[in-house]
């Protein structure tokens, strides 16, 4: 090792008239934008991918769902890795791998070949995120410069989302679905060529690598996921149904022991003991998944059953996003004031409204009349919860410990966000199977010859018919999300107890979650 490496927390690049730190911020972020914005960016595309590769709408949800479980089961093993191996290399090598996983996807042509690639985008994305954040800390001196730092990194995380809808919509309207994921392979480059370039390479830290921690709690919420999307397809019943949930408790219950026995594991179970910080996780893995379900049903509803381009989708989205910093701004403001706990409980309660409203969704609903008004009422909740949540993940933390607690609460975001995604997709699941059973013979009583032998070959619906099923399923799914969100709720009443000698110290956050 070189005698040349800069010592822990020692600025690397921010020395003499030299400095290079305006770019290795610029590759920091672009990073952290690239990896953030390709949920949202994915999601406008979602009907075209379906229609493309021939998705069920249940088995779409796995286009999601494998880039987010594998993101969140190796975040934490990515920014271990970063300390062992040197954040710089294995920053690289995670930008690398989310650039030829982006450019597979892209190429794909079947949809076992899609879900293997996201599934590779979130492996890259879960090494290169943390260790991106990580070397903001070796790169800038401790104080305004790198409080900066951290200011840019926490306005990229929270704006990516929104620059994800226009760009997504603007890739698939004028070019095609495939460049939502094509897009990543420039800027990826161009990321790992500038690294070597402008950052220095961190000490190493010796320790190991709690690979079976991560296996066991990847593949067992994998398990899980799949059990919940099999019986939308199949029933509770079927025999790989069971399979697969017996499987997820197996591996869950192996995950359990071996974290409990680890000198250094994956995810320190020590976390929860503390009563605000388990509240706080259980709050993030409830709110993930009513988010994650809302983007992913909302898009469906508004290209198939509103019939809006994919840029007018992306537009339609862009409220959620500028009511959500609106919501964190007030939040940050009060917080000191009133504590995080009533803000927790008021977001999650405007939540739960904002769902209940669009549950009255129906084919002859409209933007302005039945979908704005409910995203604006759930997005100013989730404003306020988030940045409440990332206070209280982090307080009462030793300053070692301080990235693992942030870490685990956006492992659960994500975690959270796929299990509950694939619960209201089995809701969906029965509700318009239950729907079309009931329109089926309505449309072969009302259709031509030739409507009823289309439909025999296609085994689909065409509108209204189809809008009808769609609709209905998507109403039930938001039931079940308004349910996440009351829970919530109960979980900030219960379990949130922060004394007012407490507020003082919760005073200097104020950053949104990472992706």
């Amino acid at each position: 090792m070189s005698t040349s490496q800069p010592t822990p927390g020692q600025a690397t690049t921010d020395k003499g008239p030299g400095s290079r730190n305006g770019l290795a911020l610029l590759v920091i972020a672009s990073c952290q934008l690239m990896v953030v914005l390709d949920i949202t960016i994915v999601n406008i595309a979602l009907p075209h991918i379906q229609s493309a590769l021939d998705f069920s709408t249940t088995s779409l949800s796995w286009v999601v769902n494998a880039y987010t479980l594998t993101f969140g089961g190796l975040l934490l093993l990515g920014g271990r890795a970063g300390d062992i191996l040197g954040r710089r290399r294995v920053f690289i090598f995670g930008v690398l791998l989310f650039v030829l996983a982006s450019l597979l996807g892209g190429l794909a042509q079947n949809s076992g070949q899609l879900l293997a690639a996201r599934a590779l985008q979130g492996v890259g994305g879960a090494i290169a995120s943390p260790t991106a954040l990580a070397l903001i800390a070796t790169t800038f001196t401790e104080g305004p410069a790198r409080n900066r730092a951290f200011g840019v990194f926490a306005a990229v995380s929270a704006g990516g989302g929104a620059i994800g809808l226009l760009a997504g919509g603007v890739l698939v309207e004028w070019l095609d679905w495939r460049w939502v994921l094509f897009v990543n392979v420039p800027i990826g480059l161009l990321i790992a060529v500038a690294t070597p370039r402008v950052i220095k390479e961190s000490e190493r830290h010796p320790g190991h690598f709690d690979f079976t921690g991560a296996l066991t709690s990847t593949v067992g919420m994998v398990c899980l996921v799949y059990g919940f999307i099999r019986a939308a397809q199949d029933g509770w019943s079927d025999a790989l149904t069971l399979v697969s949930f017996a499987a997820a408790v197996v591996l869950l219950a192996l995950f359990i022991l071996v974290e409990r026995r680890s000198r250094q594991p994956i995810t320190p179970l020590h976390m929860f003991a503390d009563r605000n910080r388990a509240g706080t996780y259980g709050i993030m893995l409830s709110l993930a998944a009513a988010i994650f379900g809302m983007f992913f049903f909302l898009t469906l509803f508004v290209q198939n059953v509103l019939d809006f381009s994919p840029l007018k989708t992306g537009l339609a989205f862009l409220p959620v996003s500028a009511v959500i910093a609106v919501g964190a701004g007030m939040a940050s403001q009060l917080l000191p004031k009133y504590g995080p706990k009533p803000f927790m409980v008021t977001g999650s309660i405007l939540a739960a409204i904002g769902l209940s409203w669009l549950t009255l969704t129906d084919i002859d609903s409209t933007y302005l009349g039945s979908i704005l008004g409910p995203i604006l009422i759930f997005s100013l909740g989730m404003g306020f919860n988030f940045v409440s949540l990332t206070l209280m993940a982090v307080s009462n933390v030793p300053t070692h410990e301080s990235g693992a607690a942030s870490g685990m609460l956006n492992v659960t975001q994500q975690v959270g966000g796929s299990l509950g995604l694939s619960i209201l997709v089995t809701m969906y699941g029965t509700a318009s199977r239950n729907e079309a059973d009931t329109q089926i013979p309505r449309f072969l009583s009302a259709a031509s010859p030739a409507e009823r032998a289309k439909f025999e070959q296609t085994g689909q619906l065409p509108p209204p018919w189809a809008d009808e099923v769609l609709t209905s399923g998507v109403s039930a799914a938001f039931i079940v999300a308004a349910v996440f969100t009351v829970v919530a709720a109960i979980v900030a009443i219960i379990a949130i107890q922060v004394r007012p000698s407490d507020l003082e110290r919760l005073q200097g956050g104020g950053m949104g979650p990472g992706p």
